[in-house]
């Protein structure tokens, strides 16, 4: 089916809204923003809607997917054993960019949306956008990003279309995301909570609210068979051209490429703003440096941007490992298959 754009204006047009809700209805996929990047959604209680997204993105099977809901109490339907941690959670972070993953309650996902285990990631996006779409349909949607598996994450509608056109039935374009990168995954089932993704939820931020959190389990966790949650077995948000991560340091970078230009090969570089100096072929700022944050936004776009050069390899400049800089670094270890330039 061809893709069609539906474009959200300032008043928000209540058919475009109909649109998508029917199709996803009918069991198509919508496209549709959230705060941190995209989402493909398909009804998550339809096996056959859901399997439409493993194919039109390309996706191995055994990587479960995220259900996107509009209201908290929903969640009440849609897990079992909810604790005490989650309700707490859901006031202080929902909406918002931050999924728990909960008991699922039997009978209500297709089964390709939990990919076999007994659990569910449950999350309430914060864009306007999201919300009323989620709100007018009343159920649970579930939505990966909206991109070709392993490539960057899409952070607007362009980047959708570039990867799904003539694959998917509709695209609501709420504009360009904010956060940039996926939400953070928090395993409750676990006994102690413990983040399967980073993202822009932080362990100090969650540990005031709830205690001890293991903040480093995505190591492990992505070792498993079948992982609780997304993007953890697989190389994701990659572009075509290698990556290789390098230290946020002007002369090393210089030297770098000087280097590599000796060898004949060109040069595509990621970094905060103020990297043009360092010679590379391509420069495609993202953030600022010292502001992990703004780095967050701009990521996805940069790296999609290396894309459109004939560089043979891609340098992307490392982040503080620390707050939303931990969940930068997990995107870029992820790009570059945990290579570094030089090491």
């Amino acid at each position: 089916m061809e893709t069609e754009k539906a474009v959200l204006t300032g008043r928000g047009d209540e058919e475009h809204f109909e649109r998508a809700v029917r199709l996803l209805l009918e069991g198509e996929l919508v496209a549709f923003p959230t705060e941190t990047v995209y989402g493909l959604g398909a009804l998550a209680t339809s096996e056959e809607a859901v399997r439409k997204i493993y194919k039109a993105k390309g996706r191995p099977s055994d990587n479960p997917l995220i259900a996107h809901v509009g209201t908290a109490e929903e969640v009440m339907k849609y897990a079992a054993d909810v604790p005490n941690s989650a309700k707490v959670l859901m006031d202080a972070f929902w909406p918002g960019p931050l999924t728990l993953i909960l008991k699922a309650a039997p009978g209500v996902f297709a089964p390709s949306v939990t990919a076999g285990l007994d659990t569910v990631g449950l999350r309430m996006p914060d864009h306007p956008v999201a919300l009323r779409l989620l709100r007018q349909l009343g159920r649970p949607v579930a939505a990966p990003s909206a991109n070709t598996s392993g490539k960057p994450s899409p952070t607007s509608a362009y980047h959708v279309a570039a990867d799904l056109a003539g694959k998917i039935s509709y695209i609501l374009d709420g504009g360009r995301t904010g956060i940039g990168i996926e939400s953070t995954v928090l395993d409750l089932t676990s006994e102690v909570p413990a983040i399967l993704r980073p993202g822009a939820v932080t362990a100090g931020m969650l540990e005031p609210l709830i205690g001890p959190v293991n903040g480093s389990a995505e190591a492990a966790e992505a070792g498993v068979a079948a992982p609780r949650a997304p993007g953890m077995k697989y190389t994701h948000y990659s572009p075509e051209a290698p990556v290789f991560i390098i230290r946020p340091d002007v002369g090393e970078i210089r030297e770098a490429v000087d280097g590599l230009h000796r060898e004949g090969r060109r040069v595509a570089l990621v970094a905060p703003a103020g990297f043009k100096e360092a010679g590379a072929d391509w420069f495609f700022p993202a953030g600022k440096a010292g502001d992990p944050e703004s780095v967050s936004a701009d990521l996805y776009a940069a790296l999609r941007e290396c894309d459109t050069t004939d560089a043979d390899l891609i340098l992307a400049a490392a982040v503080e490992d620390h707050g939303i800089g931990r969940a930068v670094m997990n995107r870029l270890n992820k790009s570059a298959g945990g290579k570094w330039f030089g090491k």
